[in-house]
């Protein structure tokens, strides 16, 4: 069975439980390094104290992405498919640290570094994405990453999706389809080939079988290139409502990106100014080495929301 380690991850996003609402910065360093400390055991177990374990909720990470079972599928696919390919793992936190409180919910974002051994692995399949005309952290972490990679001497395959469609036309960043609004980074008129995360994962396994793809770079897009503008034109023929449209001036963006101080406001200003001035790539290529299809839709993506009542 042939070995696949996908890594996306420099920046982490945890959901720290309510007992945590009323702790102080330190507390939550010290529950952070915690949290890190029990992961790099490779043994999820030690990590489950900061874990709901409600079956119905659904957990995306590492390779399939998708756990609909709850936190008991997740750390049983951990334990089966993951930790056996690790001889050793270890996971520091940066002293990024930024923690967001909505009602009983603490968000904390920061970047952290990992190092790790892994057993017969003989493909390294790096998620990163395209190049980005502007200087900050995330970027900075995702180039060093790729360079390690290439000088690692391992066989590797380095992916490069543009705007993933369950992040940008999501009520987090202002698409709210179920009440017809929609944020619009810039003016909204450059194209971008949303790709979703699904098809991604398509990629990374499908790498694993292409010559073509040993020791490369390749840029994905979805199968076809809309504006966010032509995004709510569309959201509003499936929906029969007319959206209410905010747009955040370009000049705005870029002065909140210039002005930050912060590694992580600073990388989502610098991504919203990729959003704003587009991402559209011709995938003709990339299809015929790695052929697959269909690719989904910006429209499947938005009558699935439709579906449930809100983005998925």
């Amino acid at each position: 069975m042939k070995r696949l380690l996908i890594v996306a991850l420099v920046a982490s996003t945890i959901y720290l439980p309510v007992l945590a609402q009323k702790k102080g910065a330190d507390d939550f360093n010290d529950l952070i390094r915690r949290y890190y400390t029990a992961w790099s055991t490779l043994n999820p177990d030690n990590a489950s104290f900061l874990y709901a374990k409600d079956a119905s909720l659904v957990f995306f990470d590492i390779a399939p992405l998708k756990y609909s079972g709850g936190w008991q599928e997740y750390r049983d696919n951990f334990k089966k498919n993951v930790a056996p390919g690790f001889s050793s793992l270890t996971l520091a936190p940066n002293s990024d640290l930024k923690v967001t409180r909505r009602g009983n919910i603490a968000l904390t974002t920061l970047t952290f570094h990992m190092s790790a051994k892994q057993k017969g692995v003989k493909h390294f399949v790096l998620i990163s994405f395209p190049e980005i005309d502007l200087e900050f952290p995330l970027q900075s972490a995702k180039r060093a990453a790729e360079e390690h990679l290439r000088q690692s001497g391992m066989t590797y395959t380095i992916l490069q999706p543009t705007c993933f469609s369950e992040v940008w036309l999501s009520p987090p960043l202002g698409f709210d389809i179920a009440n017809a609004k929609a944020r619009i980074y810039g003016k909204g008129e450059s194209k971008i080939s949303w790709i979703s995360f699904q098809d991604v994962a398509k990629f990374a396994a499908a790498a694993l079988d292409a010559p073509a793809a040993r020791n490369a770079v390749i840029q994905l897009g979805g199968p076809e290139a809309l504006s966010p503008l032509e995004v709510v034109k569309l959201a509003e023929e499936i929906t029969g409502k007319q959206f209410t449209i905010e747009h955040v001036p370009e000049d705005a963006i870029r002065a909140q990106y210039q002005a930050a101080t912060d590694p992580m406001e600073k990388s989502v200003a610098a991504l919203m100014l990729f959003y704003a001035g587009g991402s559209a790539i011709d995938m003709t290529e990339t299809l015929r080495v790695l052929p697959i299809r269909p690719l989904k839709a910006v429209r499947e993506h938005l009558q699935a929301s439709v579906a449930v009542g809100h983005s998925v």
